[in-house]
């Protein structure tokens, strides 16, 4: 068993997200991938799509997501499940309080940015 301590763990800035990797496979995970996301007030990641189901699990303030066009939101202690191959994009829904969400997925997962395949960084 490890324990990875969110102080410890790489930290990567994207369109106003933070991102602290948790449970990676570069740091002893096989399977899964976990990764603690702080946006900023204002925050919206770019429109894109992945290859392997995600579930945001929001730890504070409101989150919001488009997923195919349709927007919901989600507060603390709700998830948001993204399917694959699916156009979507997050928000935090504050332009004044930071919003924090914790991400499973599967190890190895690619997203499609712009029509171009990319590795995301901290799922590595």
């Amino acid at each position: 068993m490890s324990t990875v301590t969110r102080a410890d763990a790489p930290v990567f800035e994207r369109d106003g997200t933070t991102i602290h990797s948790l449970a990676v496979p570069s740091r002893g995970s096989k399977e899964l991938a976990v990764w603690s996301l702080e946006f900023a007030p204002g925050a919206r990641s770019p429109e894109h799509s992945v290859d392997r189901e995600e579930v945001f699990v929001v730890q504070a303030g409101r989150l919001l997501v488009t997923i195919d066009g349709v927007e919901h939101a989600a507060g603390p202690g709700d998830a948001l499940i993204v399917p694959v191959d699916t156009m979507f994009w997050l928000a935090n829904g504050s332009d004044t309080a930071a919003a924090q969400a914790t991400v499973c997925t599967s190890a190895g997962i690619q997203g499609t940015l712009g029509g171009t395949v990319i590795s995301p960084p901290w799922a590595q």
